[in-house]
């Protein structure tokens, strides 16, 4: 548009047809179809020639598979989401650090019937917002370092069942990573890489319902390290878990929780044609 002002737009355009054959006695096959035009806008505006801000809007649309109690289909899912963010690309363009604030609607999102618990109807509306922020790159020329924090705030917000204000099943509204990692570029120890890991996952809600279980939060340290033999052959060596916690890594069918990796030992090698 000008010399700093950037236009992105485009727009999709998404057909699907929905045959089902049911062999339930008494039931009856039906087949669905619907369109839809999902645009998606977005700006750009460089402040500087290392700062950038951005916004952008879209809309998305996902078929809902499956039969309601009457036998037929249901509703699309769809959705809508705002952002507004920062780049900055700092240290000559070595490193990379982004900032932003979203917020992401979606209705016919399939819930429970309240007529028969065993089917679903199309009547749920749920809201994510919130914040993210991530750093991606080089502090020095040896280190190295991948990390983000992101705060979430995802409920929901219309249904005929559960109460506005549940949270959503298996997102913490805390969460932070950390990774640094250093390569010696010299010296006796040249090829040489170490670094650890850190994750922090905050208390999420093992099911979207009106009383839910909870996970509780948890950290995770990793250990990792590598040496470079020469520019095609690498041995690897890392500690997962190293202080094996013992946590919940998420919940699914609204009953079962899963849990994450006791203290896990990797070595490995890797070959470069």
């Amino acid at each position: 548009m000008t010399e700093r002002l950037k236009l992105l737009a485009g727009a999709r355009f998404e057909r699907f047809k929905h045959d089902y054959e049911t062999f339930v006695p008494g039931g009856r096959s039906w087949e669905a179809s619907d369109n839809a035009v999902t645009p998606r806008v977005g700006l750009t505006y460089d402040l500087t020639d290392t700062v950038a801000l951005y916004a952008n809007t879209a809309r998305s649309f996902k078929p809902n598979t499956g039969a309601s109690r009457q036998g037929g289909g249901f509703d699309p899912e769809k959705g809508k989401s705002y952002e507004l963010g920062v780049k900055w690309d700092a240290l000559d363009n070595q490193l990379s650090v982004e900032a932003a604030i979203y917020q992401i609607e979606k209705r016919n999102v399939l819930t429970t019937d309240p007529v028969d618990s065993s089917f679903s109807v199309a009547a749920g509306e749920v809201r994510s917002r919130g914040f993210d922020l991530n750093v991606a790159g080089n502090l020095t020329p040896q280190w190295r370092v991948i990390g983000g924090y992101a705060y979430v705030d995802a409920e929901v917000t219309k249904d005929n069942v559960i109460q506005s204000g549940t949270r959503l099943m298996n997102i913490p509204q805390n969460s932070f990573s950390l990774l640094n990692v250093y390569e010696f570029q010299d010296g006796a120890f040249k090829g040489l890489g170490l670094g650890t890991g850190l994750k922090y996952v905050d208390e999420r809600a093992g099911q979207t319902a009106n009383t839910a279980f909870s996970m509780g939060s948890y950290t995770v340290v990793d250990l990792l390290s590598y040496y470079k033999v020469n520019d095609k052959v690498r041995l690897n060596l890392d500690v997962k878990n190293l202080t094996d916690e013992d946590y919940e890594e998420g919940a699914f069918g609204n009953v079962y929780a899963y849990p994450g990796a006791p203290r896990t030992v990797q070595v490995g090698i890797s070959y470069t044609l």
